[in-house]
């Protein structure tokens, strides 16, 4: 299916029967009506929740009926926007959906839900549709570079709609950093309104993250690390608001996307151990191996399971080409679920697995900004389980003093036994 002709009629779909119509049924508003109903805290409230238990409802007619499935409850709900995001039995029945031989043609209908979704620019529904953009990419890149011939034109209208948003919300200004003067003692002597060099348009300590984005009506091979890399970037803004389950799928294709086989992941927490032994005392091989076994059995326990049911979705995945285009926003993503606070400890776990995957995936391509990277966030991770570690072992020390064997005790007084 053309794709273009895909978008063309998902635009389409958009549009009211009843705007067809010659004679309207109701008169149209004044515009100062119009515009007073739109400052109006109250109608923009309702209008919100209106159209959240609509697009609740056409989900309803899309995915298969199930006993634990209840969609009417979270539409009758207060927030049915955020009840729909943060439910783990409809994003069981939509992974199962998305897992299907067909899923992502064109014809598919839990794509065009999503298209139809983001575009009705409603903040929070935009904030469900981006939770499932994790297992969407993942799904499409796994299956474009592993099988072609199928039309995953669904997926890709959804990833373009995306972007486009994206495009259209920058309005053609890239994305810059200011970058410190080094010639300078400190931050605090750098001057705020340094004139530009002579005959540069663009001052030196500018530098430009993201250059300005063009719109796309496709998704070229050539175009589409970077339309995902932007999707996934869109992803990442949100990512306090995403559930754990979506930052879950992001971690487990990241590893698979890199070649979650390869046995340089260890090496890297091998030479980092020995590295860290006191001297005076030998490494130990076999707790080395341990610690390396103990990581590859957490990596075949971390499933996404929902309700008891593990495996929804194949945790198999495809070695796939990782420009920096798409690379840079997957490690922003895997950072979050790295270092956040907040994050569960299998959102740590998988992260952990994914940037060693992605490491040993850097260093056979010798890409020195992925290296790097992944290695920053290794020895970050390293710190924090170690600090985690001294602070349980603070936390259990303090709860029982008499086991700690560094607190000082009080000597008793000696006895002499004197003979008379």
């Amino acid at each position: 299916m053309d794709l273009h002709r895909n978008n063309s009629n998902y635009l389409g779909s958009n549009t009211s029967p009843s705007s067809s119509s010659s004679t309207p049924s109701t008169a149209p508003k004044p515009p100062a009506a119009v515009a007073a109903a739109s400052d109006d805290p109250m109608h923009s409230w309702w209008e919100s929740i209106s159209k959240a238990r609509s697009r609740i409802h056409a989900l309803s007619s899309i995915l298969p009926p199930s006993d634990f499935l209840s969609l009417s409850s979270l539409a009758d709900s207060d927030r049915p926007a955020l009840s729909l995001l943060s439910s783990s039995e409809t994003y069981s029945a939509i992974s199962s959906a998305f897992t299907a031989t067909l899923s992502g043609s064109g014809s598919d209908p839990l794509c065009q839900w999503l298209y139809d979704t983001y575009l009705s620019s409603d903040p929070q529904l935009r904030l469900v549709v981006l939770s499932y953009l994790p297992l969407l990419a993942g799904l499409y890149l796994t299956r474009i570079h592993s099988d072609p011939s199928p039309s995953l034109a669904g997926f890709e209208a959804v990833l373009l709609a995306i972007y486009n948003a994206e495009v259209k919300a920058r309005s053609g200004k890239p994305i810059t950093i200011s970058i410190p003067d080094l010639s300078q003692p400190s931050l605090y002597h750098t001057p705020r309104n340094k004139p530009p060099p002579l005959g540069s348009n663009q001052s030196p300590s500018v530098g430009i993250i993201c250059p300005p984005l063009e719109a796309q009506v496709a998704v070229k091979s050539t175009q589409r690390a970077m339309i995902v890399g932007i999707a996934l970037y869109c992803f990442y803004r949100q990512i306090f608001q995403m559930p754990a389950w979506s930052k879950l799928d992001i971690c487990r294709f990241a590893a698979n996307w890199a070649g979650q086989d390869c046995p340089c992941r260890k090496e890297f927490d091998s030479e980092d151990e020995s590295d860290e032994q006191p001297q005076g005392k030998e490494n130990s091989p076999h707790e080395i191996e341990v610690d390396a076994d103990d990581v590859v059995e957490e990596f075949g326990r971390l499933k996404l399971s929902q309700n008891g049911n593990d495996g929804i979705v194949e945790t198999k995945g495809a070695r796939i080409p990782l420009p920096w285009e798409l690379l840079e926003p997957v490690l922003r993503i895997l950072a979050h679920c790295l270092l956040a606070p907040l994050n569960s400890q299998e959102v740590i776990s998988a992260a952990s697995i994914a940037v060693r995957s992605l490491y040993a995936r850097a260093s056979h391509d010798l890409v020195p900004q992925a290296i790097l990277a992944t290695r920053s966030l290794i020895q970050a991770d390293k710190r924090a389980r170690a600090d985690a570690k001294a602070a349980e072992a603070a936390a259990a020390a303090a709860a029982n003093p008499s086991s700690n064997t560094n607190t000082p005790r009080k000597a008793k007084p000696e006895v002499l036994l004197v003979s008379k």
